[in-house]
């Protein structure tokens, strides 16, 4: 298969050449973030660090950890280290206790965020002319105008259908003459069923690749894709906090995804010990953002678990690569595409005037997430009539999707009828086999 590379220089370049670019840019970024952000500069003055401490990226394990516990803390704007006025765009996603984690971008960061979307693209065989069909939701989740951007820089056709409304999706595939299709697996799946229900043959359509992230999916999975939409499926990886898709990508190896290292410095270390682990070991992500501005991220914790590889992929790219994440240090839930944590969904019963016995209960039903939340009823609610009892259900199912961003089922039980354990409760049941 031909090679398609967006920019080979850095694609392409020797490791000594990163070595030296991502040296520089560190320099640059820690300096920034003590002049510039008060949490950084008081938390390097509390370990007797200064910028000047820090000569090359091998110095980067001097240099504390950033959680999101910090940009929780610091909501929303605490860790921008430009004026607002420089700000361009602002993106968010959902934290643990409905506070959203805020996101800065100056135009400088948009186009490295775009940057790397369109390398993504042009890993999967994407090029100038491409018609790039993009299913990803558009708003302040990441991942619509992160492909958007990404199409556009490489000079390819962006079609901004976003999610939903599958008759028009399927419609525009035939119609539009879409090359590249870029959304979550599960709805991929969806789209490929229903082309299927609908006598579409997929094998007809100009269709050739898609690339999905946003939840995680496997291998069958992506033969079920293929097979489906008659294409080939790439997977992509990004994370609000330090960009959108386009983070890392798979190429046509499919043995790993490429990280925009001279953009997103990575590590992997133990999530106990915090010591750095070699290439091959599992242990959490941690990414310095060395090239953005607005949000200059230092050794953030990802709290994704992969392992790194340095070894030259056959496609010729020398930059490292990550395994496909296998979970995560914590409990967050990726819900079709949405971030979602246990202690959100507790919040909001609480905040409701619930028990605080509740179960959550994630199935992959048509391949598709669904998330139903059990919640024990009072003995009083308990004893109301049905009619009540549907009312609070819907009440419940409101404020979670406003909260958290992504609907859910609401499904009151009998009190004392779900499960208790003398040790750590299972808040959280998922079925779906990734």
């Amino acid at each position: 298969m031909q090679q398609n590379y967006f920019n080979p220089e850095i694609e392409l370049a020797s490791r000594e050449y990163l070595h030296a670019l991502q040296s520089a840019r560190l320099i640059k970024m820690v300096e920034n973030c003590y002049n510039n952000v008060p949490f950084y500069k008081k938390k390097f003055d509390e370990i007797g660090l200064l910028p000047a401490d820090i000569k090359s990226i091998d110095d980067i394990t001097k240099l504390p950890f950033t959680v999101k516990q910090d940009l929780r803390d610091n909501y929303p704007f605490g860790l921008f280290a430009v004026p607002r006025e420089q700000l361009i765009r602002i993106h968010a996603s959902s934290g643990t206790t409905g506070k959203q984690t805020v996101v800065g971008y100056t135009q400088h960061d948009i186009d490295i965020w775009a940057e790397g979307a369109a390398r993504a693209i042009a890993a999967a065989g994407g090029k100038k002319g491409d018609y790039i069909h993009v299913s990803y939701g558009y708003g302040l989740f990441t991942g619509g105008l992160g492909l958007h951007y990404g199409a556009e820089k490489l000079g390819a056709t962006a079609i901004p259908v976003s999610a939903g409304n599958t008759n028009r999706q399927m419609q525009i595939l035939q119609d539009f003459g879409s090359d590249i299709i870029c959304c979550t697996p599960s709805y991929a799946m969806f789209i490929g069923e229903s082309l299927k229900a609908a006598g579409i043959d997929s094998s007809k359509l100009p269709l050739r690749a898609g690339i999905f992230g946003a939840e995680a999916w496997s291998e069958n999975m992506r033969r079920e894709i293929e097979k489906s939409l008659n294409i080939k499926a790439y997977d992509i990886y990004g994370l609000s906090e330090i960009a959108g898709p386009g983070v890392s990508y798979e190429c046509c190896e499919q043995t790993g995804m490429h990280i925009c290292e001279d953009y997103f410095y990575p590590e992997v270390v133990d999530p106990e010990t915090l010591q750095p682990l070699p290439d091959g070991q599992f242990g959490e992500l941690v990414f310095t953002c060395i090239g953005k501005e607005a949000l200059p991220l230092v050794r953030y914790r990802t709290r994704d678990i992969t392992a790194l590889s340095h070894e030259k992929c056959a496609c010729g790219r020398t930059l490292v690569k990550m395994l496909k994440p296998k979970g995560r240090s914590d409990d967050m839930l990726i819900i079709r595409g949405v971030n979602v944590f246990p202690s959100q969904v507790e919040h909001i019963i609480l905040s409701l005037g619930m028990e605080p016995n509740y179960q959550i209960v994630v199935d992959r039903i048509n391949n598709l997430d669904v998330m139903t939340v059990k919640i024990e009823m009072s003995d009083s609610l308990f004893s109301d009539s049905v009619r009540q009892v549907e009312d609070q259900e819907n009440r419940i199912k409101a404020a979670m999707q406003a909260t958290l961003g992504v609907s859910a089922k609401i499904k009151l039980v009998e009190p004392r009828s779900l499960p208790r354990s003398e040790g750590k409760a299972v808040r959280v049941i998922d079925n779906r086999q990734i």
